[in-house]
């Protein structure tokens, strides 16, 4: 913890400060860190998020990525700054950012959405891994959860690491056709639910309009 005490400092977003940590997240399976936003406690907000350079740095309007970041952090300072964000180096679905241009330049060519576009490449729909991500949760000494996510395979990593989940959607609206059509892929093929309206579809531990479902029964039942 001393080390963790080492990297204390602030920044200043949106015209408000916060307090931060970081800590790197590492496994055979991939890499990242872990900030660490003013004291989290138990039933914290926390974000998982997967590198995207395009949605991330360079404001693409293709996916949501950038909007569903952006909206983490807002809601991690709604709470006075208290929360966690994981960022993992797991540019393109764990893919990498060259296969993630090829995928997209197939996409022009054919029609093909990124998920049929990675097959016909010979990569698989989402090789990410979100084990580390967990464990350092559990590391911090946290035993329950606020994860913000769409993504159904998120929470299923971290109950499967002890953790006590409840389920917050990020709610954004697609900002191009591209991007709309980006989510409705989602939704079709990896059963990640996005938080917009229009397309169907939830796990039942994810609840509509922000709202949280305490999973502490399910967990239980695992």
């Amino acid at each position: 913890m001393k080390e963790l005490q080492a990297t204390a400092h602030s920044l200043l977003r949106k015209g408000r400060e916060l307090r931060v940590r970081v800590k790197e997240v590492h496994d055979e399976t991939g890499v990242g860190h872990m900030l660490i936003f003013g004291e989290p406690a138990d039933d914290c907000l926390v974000r998982i998020h997967s590198r995207c350079l395009y949605g991330d740095v360079l404001g693409s309007q293709d996916c949501d990525c950038g909007p569903e970041l952006e909206l983490a952090m807002d809601l991690i300072q709604g709470e006075g700054g208290q929360g966690v964000l994981i960022y993992l180096e797991q540019e393109g679905r764990g893919a990498g950012l060259e296969v993630k241009a090829m995928g997209l330049h197939l996409g022009e060519e054919t029609g093909a959405d990124t998920f049929d576009a990675y097959r016909r490449l010979g990569h698989p729909d989402d090789s990410r891994t979100y084990d580390h991500a967990a464990y350092a949760l559990a590391a911090l000494g946290l035993r329950s959860v606020r994860l913000m996510t769409n993504n159904p395979d998120k929470v299923a990593a971290l109950r499967d690491a002890g953790l006590i989940v409840a389920a917050v959607p990020l709610e954004t609206e697609p900002r191009s056709p591209q991007a709309a059509l980006y989510m409705a892929a989602k939704a079709k093929r990896r059963s990640a639910y996005p938080g917009h309206a229009g397309i169907g579809g939830r796990d039942p531990a994810i609840a509509p309009c922000g709202r949280t479902v305490d999973s502490a029964a399910r967990h239980q039942d695992r």
